[in-house]
Order: C-alpha cells, then structure tokens, then sequence
C-alpha cells in the first residue's frame, strides 16, 4: 500500500484506507482500537491518537505485505494470525492495546531469521 495514496490533507484518509482493504470505517477503527465516532468527525480523524494508530496499522501492513503478496492477505493475516510469543494475541490484538512497537519488533526478529 502506497502511503500516498492513504492521505488527504496531509492525514491518513480513513476512507481511503477502507477502499484500499475493501471494508468498512467502521470496521477499520475497530481494527485499531478506536471507536465509530473516532473515523467519522473530521476533528477526530486529525486527532494525534487517530493518526498515530491508523499509521502503525499501515506500517505493520506494509511491512508484511511483500511476504503475503497483497494488501487483502496482510490484512487478513493482521486481524487472524496468532504471534507467537504472545499468548495468541494478533497483530490487531496488539495495536488494540497500544502494543504495535511489540508487533514491529516482531516481523523485524521474523525477518532477521529470529524464530519469535
């Protein structure tokens, strides 16, 4: 996913972020561990808290989606896919809990051949 193709005014675009993964706002802030109303008033869409979970949700999705082959898989596997070394807990689970640095660490230590 081309990052500049999520924004709108210099803000990642919840709509556009939908369309991208083909689903809902309202399921994408659920994803991220925010509210309804959190994607769907503007002043709340450039609230510091709304950005910086929207960012770690594209950069974690970025950061795997080479390994899936599509934005669609790396989603999937984003809101379905236990980590290991987390008590079954998904990436999404983690971003939920404002844990997304634990999901980055993570693919990195994948990545570096790192058995997590």
């Amino acid at each position: 996913m081309r990052i500049e193709t999520l924004a709108q005014d210099g803000c990642f675009a919840p709509t556009l972020i939908a369309a991208t993964l083909r689903t809902t706002k309202e399921e994408v802030a659920q994803t991220v561990g925010l509210g309804r109303d959190a994607l769907m008033r503007t002043s709340r869409i450039q609230s510091s808290k709304t950005q910086k979970r929207l960012r770690e949700m594209v950069e974690i999705l970025n950061r795997v989606e080479p390994r899936f082959g599509s934005a669609l898989v790396a989603y999937a596997w984003y809101r379905s896919e236990p980590l290991a070394g987390f008590d079954g807990m998904t990436a999404m689970h983690l971003v939920q809990e404002g844990r997304a640095a634990d999901v980055m660490d993570y693919i990195d230590a994948v990545d570096a051949g790192v058995h997590a």
